[in-house]
């Protein structure tokens, strides 16, 4: 259970979390505002745990994670991570940019995925807390050299997390780079708005502002087409119960063994957020919305989630457990000229923002 603030402060709290192979430390945080609670880990930045409150008031942590360092060592499932340098998949880890040739990490079957077999979910990020103007939060930064995983330029990436008064739980990102690249960050956090070990939550309501998907190939590779949800399984215009089609007659749902798709918001990419999804957990009345500046959202369902090794709560998690809603740029987007660019040049400045918003009804 994460460690609560005394009442006298709303600072953040760090203290050991375990050390790495090569002996650097990794830290946890503990930030409380507005009646959210976050752990965060200098590890992945990864989010460890989310304490909300239900309908009665009962608080208990609603995001899938390890109770220690080497849970999150032995896994490859990005629990709670922050995802980069392109979140996702990119095909056959292969692109060009101005007339470049770049061959990345494959470690999503013949793809790159998330960044490539290290990426910024397996570094050890500085991290520092602060509290002003109300809010508290955790500020991340990390440097990714030329060349590694394969992606071209030095990349300064910066992200804080912030918990507002209200509970509301804001990311912002920001890279530069000192040569053209490609970037795409998200956050890997897996819900489960029943709690962490209640076990499956497909019968959670879902709403996505999305008229079109991105259909994807057998290998989960977006084919460069939009298709509209519009009389499929993949129509969450209006709240529908996650596990009410999983299981239909459908191509694109046996592909990935269920959703593991993106989504395409109507909005389009923004300045600032806007409101794009919203996950309800009918049990426990907790509610968590999603704005974002984003143009897409991969919805996973948790089908992969085989776990050997228990979660903080005690329980193994199964397919189902969790849910994903990863805010980003689309798949593949920089071998998909006709989707929004994720190509990042010298004196240019990478910045997304996503907000998470809990109540209970």
């Amino acid at each position: 259970m994460t460690t609560p603030l005394t009442p006298q402060t709303n600072h953040p709290i760090s203290e050991p979390f375990g050390r790495l192979g090569d002996g650097s430390e990794v830290r946890r945080w503990h930030l409380e505002n507005g009646g959210t609670r976050l752990s965060v880990l200098s590890y992945g930045g990864i989010v460890q745990t989310v304490e909300v409150p239900d309908r009665h008031g009962h608080r208990v942590n609603v995001s899938l994670g390890f109770g220690d360092l080497d849970g999150y060592l032995g896994s490859d499932g990005f629990l709670g991570a922050l995802v980069g340098r392109y979140g996702n998949r990119i095909a056959h880890g292969r692109f060009a940019l101005d007339g470049d040739r770049h061959f990345l990490s494959v470690d999503g079957g013949p793809h790159a995925l998330h960044g490539g077999a290290q990426g910024f979910d397996r570094r050890n990020w500085r991290a520092h807390g602060f509290a002003r103007d109300g809010d508290v939060g955790l500020v991340l930064t990390l440097t990714s050299p030329d060349g590694d995983m394969g992606f071209p330029g030095t990349l300064r990436v910066r992200v804080v997390y912030t918990l507002a008064a209200c509970g509301d739980w804001r990311i912002d990102y920001e890279a530069v780079t000192d040569r053209p690249t490609v970037v795409n960050l998200t956050n890997h956090v897996y819900w489960n708005l029943a709690g962490e070990s209640a076990g499956s939550a497909l019968d959670h309501e879902l709403s996505i502002a999305a008229s079109r998907i991105t259909p994807v190939t057998p290998g989960l590779i977006p084919t460069g087409r939009l298709a509209p949800v519009a009389g499929t399984p993949f129509d969450f215009r209006t709240p529908r119960r996650v596990g009410e089609r999983i299981s239909a007659a459908d191509p694109q749902l046996r592909h990935a063994g269920g959703y593991d798709h993106n989504w395409v918001f109507d909005k389009g990419r923004t300045v600032a957020p806007q409101p794009v999804a919203m996950l309800r957990d009918p049990g426990s009345g907790r509610v968590l919305r999603i704005a974002t500046t984003e143009p897409g959202v991969q919805f996973y369902s948790g089908n992969s989630l085989r776990g050997t090794r228990p979660g903080s709560g005690g329980r193994a998690y199964g397919p189902g457990d969790g849910l994903c809603l990863e805010t980003q740029h689309h798949p593949d987007s920089p071998n998909q000229p006709a989707f929004p660019s994720t190509v990042l040049r010298p004196g240019e400045t990478y910045r997304s923002t996503t907000v998470h918003s809990f109540t209970a009804e």
